[in-house]
């Protein structure tokens, strides 16, 4: 812990793409990095965030200001490793106090070689990302904090965007595993691993199915060649309009008629094998605070996101598509963006949120629910 204290004594500066600079002091290891500056509206859920593979290539600035409070656990993490390119808070704690603490957040991320800064004005770097839209950015501290500031905008001006990026084969996993039922099976669900949270394979199981996890290089052949009674795919990083072979992965589902749920990037996935296109969104979604209204009842949730990109399609109206007709089912009350989709002649829909609700809200839960029920419906 005396290592991790003398890292907060050290120099740190924060270099946007336009140029803008923030100075503070080191927050975790020493050194430098680069990626997208996103910013999560979330006031709790830290561990969360940062274990989410939906994270990849992307420095995080929580607009919640004190960060550090709860420390780290082993059970909240949701994935086996911390992805998040870099880490910006304003008032990290000084110390964790909380009976579920193991270790501070700060050691967490100088074990795993996040590069982070803190003290600076968080509020009026997510007022200048709201306005100016998510970019590039750099995080350098310690000795790299003291290298001209021009030569550190250049590395960050280097920094491929996340527009065209293609990470899904670096999230996923290797080898199968499964999840066995909570009681009796009521069946297989084959999960496509896009950059999967752990708690939701749990949220399937949950209601007595067992969850196969697949690697994304899975070819349609093997995906359904097991016969599974749904299939699933999961939320995951970078640029939907990369992903061809997880849309050939949805085409051959559909086709096969084999009951379909996506949430996230797989929502991304399924609007592409419908035939509509994806686009960056100017700063994206993240956080668990953001109002959904599902078009059908009326009813808002406020549900958890993770997203840059969205589905391009028209809202009210019923679309024509290869695979019969679909309806926008949400939409985002804060923008008007798509946050769901529904066929109507085929077994298969789709949120662009998270409904495993790691750490929260629950209030989109039943969607679990749902494909459950569509998948009993279908046999």
């Amino acid at each position: 812990m005396d290592d991790v204290t003398m890292t907060r004594d050290q120099p740190a500066v924060l270099i946007l793409e336009d140029g803008r600079t923030f100075t503070g002091r080191a927050y975790g290891a020493i050194g430098s990095t680069t990626g997208e500056a996103v910013f999560s509206t979330g006031m709790t859920g830290y561990q969360e965030t940062l274990t989410d593979p939906s994270y990849r290539g992307q420095i995080v600035v929580m607009t919640a200001p004190h960060v550090g409070n709860t420390g780290m656990n082993d059970d909240d993490e949701e994935s086996r490793r911390i992805w998040v390119a870099g880490y910006v808070v304003r008032d990290p704690a000084p110390a964790p106090s909380n009976f579920r603490s193991l270790r501070s957040l700060d050691a967490d991320l100088v074990d795993a070689g996040v590069v982070g800064i803190s003290g600076i004005d968080t509020r009026a770097l997510t007022r200048h990302l709201r306005d100016a839209g998510a970019m590039r950015v750099g995080i350098f501290s310690g000795e790299a904090a003291g290298r001209p500031h021009a030569d550190l905008l250049e590395r960050v001006r280097e920094t491929p965007p996340m527009l065209g990026a293609d990470l899904t084969d670096e999230v996923t996993i290797a080898q199968a595993y499964e999840v066995a039922s909570v009681g009796p099976s009521r069946g297989v669900i084959a999960a496509v691993d896009l950059g999967i949270k752990s708690m939701t394979p749990r949220r399937l199981s949950e209601r007595g199915f067992t969850v196969r996890v697949v690697p994304a290089s899975t070819s349609a052949d093997e995906l359904l060649e097991s016969g599974p009674d749904g299939v699933f795919f999961s939320n995951g990083p970078g640029d939907p309009g990369t992903a061809e072979h997880t849309v050939s992965l949805v085409r051959a589902a559909l086709a096969a008629r084999r009951p379909v749920f996506g949430i996230c990037f797989g929502h991304q996935m399924l609007g592409r094998a419908l035939g509509f296109s994806t686009y960056k969104l100017r700063f994206g979604h993240r956080g668990i605070n953001q109002p959904v209204q599902d078009r059908a009842t009326g009813r808002v949730a406020i549900t958890a996101h993770n997203h840059g990109f969205a589905v391009d399609a028209p809202i009210g109206e019923v679309i024509d598509t290869e695979f019969g007709r679909v309806e926008v089912s949400h939409v985002c009350l804060n923008d008007d963006v798509v946050e769901g989709l529904r066929c109507l002649d085929v077994p298969a829909f789709s949120v662009q949120y998270h409904p495993e609700a790691a750490a929260g809200p629950h209030d989109a839960d039943p969607l679990f629910d749902e494909f459950a029920a569509l998948i009993e419906g279908n046999r």
